[in-house]
């Protein structure tokens, strides 16, 4: 009997599934998942996921179909992830600090055929359900149920579906996620990764990491976002480490997960871990089982790496970088370079080729400065939709990041600004992560962005708005005064503002052009001489 196309298929296949299923052969028993009071082995979880995409492929759902998920942090949003993949659906993971508009955007544009909800986001999304026409199926879970729906459809699911494995066609260059970008500019854009990319991140990311199956994972960053879904919870799944899940982030909580689960590893933003040092408890508790504390979104000066590095003695601070649309991490700090580069954004992860190019496509020799690209199986499919933005992000046969660069002698990426956020003062060209890194090296701040304003007479002015410490002070001449304690004249910022926030994205990034357009007018009545 000739084999068939599925077994054919199932022999070879890089299918993100899989991960799971090959951990909890090797894993059974071991905890996969710790959420609040739920703790489930690998067998467990995946019989879930399995259990769920039956069900769901019993729905009538067909290959390819999306399927919108609304969650927190949850074992219910990773059996959700997992069942799509499994049986060879689109997991569309909506970033829940968007607002209704933007979500029911994000929706309508992937024409999703089923929507996965927690409860609690009934008033969120209730509203703009009959704006979605292509929704046939609502899956409700969560303690919070909507009356009129008839309580948690998710757990009957997983009642009814079989706990066999899901056994499905699932090609390499299948689409197994459909992330939506900040949309810091513009709405954002649908990127479209596939199995292999996926599969391929999660090992070089276990391989950068050296996670391994002794590993206790603390995932604070939302899961509906790339860095802590692709490149940290999958690879930690991966090889059998156990992951324990956090709603939301609060420092109290971390201190004491941190501690009380041995955690060996976690990621956070630079301003979660100035929270986490503020915390006055943790200064008390035993991080010695720390090994690794990642950061990401933009280097830190040495003088608060130093602070972590006394709050965790035995870590390694590290900054991991990279973009929805190459599967991130694309660079990851060495050990070695901890101190003597920390401002660099690291060398180029396994299976990752970096390059720097001019705006001709050219190709730069190292230490040359134009925008980074990349080659990689990692990298995304597309864009859902926009075929003219796919083009030009793809153009002369490599990914265009949009970021500027440069690439060391040892291969280490040195990220310059993005190019949108380039600033020319007086004809000059200054970046802006350069007075941002500065400001941040005040001890009394906590925060920066730099932004530039126009002004009648330099064309855009170098402007700083920071976020102070808890209990520091200090004003703008002061922080002026110290940026020209190291920085060139142009480079000085002409007014710095203090705030008490930013405006975000939900993952956490500084929506850079919000505040262009809130401090629009700062210069229209003068022209300063400095």
């Amino acid at each position: 009997m000739p084999v068939s196309k599925l077994e054919y298929n199932l022999i070879h296949r890089a299918c993100v599934g899989d991960i799971l299923t090959r951990a909890a052969w090797r894993f059974p028993e071991r905890v996969a998942v710790k959420d609040g009071d739920v703790s489930l082995t690998f067998k467990e979880l995946n019989e879930r996921a399995n259990r769920l995409g039956d069900a769901l492929l019993n729905l009538g759902l067909a290959h390819q179909d999306r399927v919108g998920i609304m969650s927190l942090n949850s074992w219910e949003f990773l059996v959700s992830y997992f069942a799509c993949a499994k049986a060879g659906f689109v997991a569309v993971p909506i970033n829940l600090g968007l607002k209704g508009p933007e979500i029911t955007y994000c929706l309508k544009d992937a024409q999703a055929k089923a929507l996965i909800v927690d409860a609690m986001f009934a008033q969120m999304i209730t509203p703009v359900l009959k704006e979605l026409e292509d929704i046939e199926h609502i899956i409700w879970y969560g303690a919070e149920q909507p009356m009129s729906d008839g309580g948690n459809i998710f757990n009957r699911l997983l009642k009814e579906g079989d706990p066999a494995e899901v056994e499905q066609v699932v090609e390499d260059r299948d689409i197994v996620q459909l992330l939506y970008t900040s949309g810091t500019t513009s709405h954002p854009k649908g990127v479209l990764t596939s199995h292999v990319a996926v599969t391929i991140t999660s090992l070089s990311s276990a391989l950068t990491l050296k996670l391994d199956e002794k590993d206790t994972v603390l995932a604070v960053l939302p899961l509906f976002h790339c860095a802590q879904l692709n490149a940290i919870t999958l690879p930690a799944l991966l090889v059998g480490a156990t992951t324990i899940l956090q709603k939301s982030f609060d420092a109290k909580q971390v201190s004491v997960a941190l501690e009380r689960e041995r955690v060996t590893m976690t990621a956070l933003l630079p301003m979660m871990y100035a929270a986490l040092q503020a915390e006055s408890t943790a200064q008390k508790r035993d991080f010695s089982s720390m090994r690794l504390a990642i950061y990401a979104m933009a280097p830190m000066p040495r003088t608060r790496i130093k602070e972590i590095q006394d709050l965790f003695p035995n870590a390694n601070i590290l900054l991991g970088s990279g973009q929805t649309e190459l599967t991130p991490p694309t660079t990851f700090q060495r050990p070695h370079h901890q101190w003597v580069k920390a401002a660099s954004w690291g060398a180029a992860t396994p299976s990752v080729q970096i390059g720097i190019m001019d705006d001709e496509g050219n190709l730069l020799p190292r230490g040359e400065t134009g925008e980074i690209v990349y080659r990689s199986p990692q990298a995304m499919e597309g864009y859902l939709n926009l075929p003219g933005p796919t083009e030009e992000t793809f153009k002369h046969g490599w990914l265009h990041s949009g970021d500027v660069g440069y690439i060391d002698e040892e291969g280490v990426v040195w990220f310059t600004d993005r190019k949108k956020d380039m600033i020319k003062t007086g004809g000059e060209n200054v970046a802006s992560i350069e007075v941002e890194r500065r400001l941040m090296e005040h001890p009394a701040v906590q925060e920066a962005a730099v932004v530039g304003l126009p002004h009648p007479r330099w064309g855009e002015a170098v402007t700083g708005v920071v976020i102070l410490k808890p209990d520091q002070s200090a004003n703008e001449e002061e922080l002026i005064a110290f940026c020209k304690e190291t920085l060139a004249g142009f480079k000085v910022p002409k007014r710095i503002e203090v705030v008490t926030e930013f405006p975000r994205t939900g993952t956490g990034k500084i929506r850079k052009h919000r505040l262009r357009e809130q401090l629009k007018d700062l210069y229209t009545q003068e022209i300063p001489n400095r």
